[in-house]
């Protein structure tokens, strides 16, 4: 990866505030930023859309070829396109969520993706968010960090968000949902969810969005200054 930029790699499980805190901190920073659990989600729509079990391996492996993923910006915001449709607002549901932790565990499925991630961060700084950035696709990000919060916790955010856009589900189906990924994505062979050896550990349980922000903020820019 070429030194002219600067990667910022979060990890971290289902529901710790990646998303919503690396989109803050890198719309304060001015760097772009990269949701890759929307690519997985993404692949996982598109599986069930077309009657596929998003653990067939052999069967979404068939498939592959006839998606084109890709990421694009409106207004500063990441959306999420298959094919040509922008899928942003329809990959957020616990069964999308789901069929993502499945297909996300397929080695093809991720080399799939792989390209896509590593030549954006290539181009530009990025702030890039997912479960295996600093392990796998961006070892070499120059600040790693680990984010996380406990499960009843991320439980009742995902929960709030799921409330917020309609869609109809229950607490207890959000933190069973949320564990059952937890422990699929930390024991899958491929690339499991694991922090880097040289990751910050953060935990939010208790903090405001703007709390968390301003924390990253000043990790960021100390790890930079290091």
């Amino acid at each position: 990866m070429a030194n002219t930029t600067v990667a910022i790699a979060i990890d971290g499980p289902s529901g710790a505030g990646k998303s919503t805190i690396a989109r803050a901190l890198a719309a304060d920073m001015g760097f772009v930023y990269v949701d890759t659990g929307a690519l997985y989600r993404t692949v996982g729509l598109a599986m069930l859309r077309r009657g596929i079990d998003p653990h067939n391996e052999e069967q979404i492996v068939a498939v592959l070829p006839e998606l084109q993923v890709s990421l694009g910006y409106v207004d500063g915001t990441q959306r999420v396109f298959l094919n040509g449709e922008d899928v942003s607002d329809h990959i957020r549901t616990p069964e999308v969520s789901m069929a993502a932790s499945a297909v996300s565990a397929l080695p093809p499925v991720r080399r799939f993706l792989f390209d896509l991630q590593q030549d954006t961060a290539r181009r530009q700084n990025v702030i890039m968010d997912g479960r295996d950035i600093g392990t796998v696709v961006l070892p070499f990000a120059q600040v790693k960090i680990f984010l996380t919060a406990s499960a009843e916790e991320r439980a009742r955010r995902r929960f709030a968000e799921l409330q917020e856009k309609g869609i109809a589900t229950t607490y207890d189906e959000v933190l069973s949902d949320m564990k059952e990924r937890d422990y699929n994505d930390s024991h899958r062979a491929a690339a499991p969810l694991r922090p880097a050896e040289d990751a910050v550990f953060v935990n939010t349980d208790g903090n405001t969005l703007e709390e968390s922000v301003a924390l990253l903020k000043s990790l960021v820019e100390e790890r930079l200054k290091g």
